[in-house]
C-alpha cells in the first residue's frame, strides 16, 4: 500500500513538472498555477501538497532541468583527471549538448524561466538557491584536483565555476542563435582552458 502511494505521489510529481515545463515555455512570465495544474490532470492542491508553492515548483524545475546536464558532466569530468583535462573535457562535452536537435528547445525554456523570474521577487531568489545548488555541485567536481604543482582550493574551484559557467552559456547561446564563427569544439575547449590562468583562480583560499 505504500509503495502504491510512493508511486503515485512520484507520478503526480513528474506529471506537474512536465506540465510546469510545457506551460513556462509557451506562456513565459503569464505561466499560472491553473494551467500547469489543469495540464497535469490535477488540482492546484497537489501542487502545494509535492511542492509547497508555486515558486517551490518553478525550484524544483530548475532542479529536474539542470540535473540531468550536471550528471553527464560528471560522468565526462572524472575523478584523476587533472583541472586543466577536467576543464577541457567539460567544455567539450558542453558543446557536444549543443548539438542535440532539442537545444534550441531548452534555450527557449531557460529564458521562459528567467523571465518569469525578473518579474517576480520571491521566485527570483528561488530559483537563484537552486542555481546556487548546482554552481555548489560544479565548484566540488573541480575542487582537490592538481594543477601547476599545487592542488585547487575549494574557493579556487568556485571562482571557476562561475566564470567557466558564464563563459560556456555565453558561447552556447551564440551557436544556437548565430551560429557563431568560432563554435568548435577545440574553440570551447581553449576558451574554457584559459579560465584556469591563476589571474581567474586567484590565491588558495581553502574552504569559504
Amino acid at each position: 500500500m505504500r509503495i502504491a502511494r510512493a508511486e503515485a505521489k512520484e507520478r503526480n510529481r513528474r506529471a506537474l513538472l512536465d506540465a510546469a515545463r510545457g506551460v513556462v515555455a509557451q506562456d513565459g512570465y503569464r505561466a499560472r498555477l491553473d494551467d500547469i495544474a489543469a495540464r497535469a490532470d490535477l488540482t492546484t492542491g497537489a501542487v502545494y501538497s509535492l511542492f509547497g508553492s508555486k515558486n517551490g515548483l518553478m525550484s524544483a524545475l530548475v532542479a529536474d532541468h539542470l540535473g540531468p546536464h550536471y550528471a553527464g558532466i560528471e560522468q565526462v569530468v572524472v575523478a584523476d583527471l587533472s583541472l586543466t583535462d577536467a576543464v577541457d573535457a567539460f567544455a567539450r562535452y558542453y558543446r557536444r549538448v549543443c548539438e542535440d536537435p532539442d537545444a534550441l528547445r531548452h534555450l527557449s525554456f531557460e529564458i521562459s524561466l528567467l523571465d518569469l523570474a525578473l518579474r517576480d521577487p520571491a521566485l527570483r531568489e528561488a530559483l537563484a538557491a537552486a542555481l546556487r545548488v548546482h554552481e555548489e555541485r560544479l565548484t566540488a567536481l573541480f575542487a582537490g584536483r592538481a594543477h601547476r604543482g599545487t592542488i585547487v582550493s575549494a574557493g579556487q574551484a568556485r571562482r571557476l565555476a562561475i566564470a567557466l559557467r558564464a563563459l560556456l552559456v555565453g558561447l552556447g547561446q551564440g551557436l544556437l542563435l548565430g551560429p557563431a564563427d568560432v563554435a568548435s569544439e577545440q574553440y570551447f575547449a581553449d576558451a574554457a582552458r584559459a579560465l584556469t590562468a591563476p589571474e581567474v583562480l586567484g590565491p588558495v583560499l581553502g574552504p569559504e
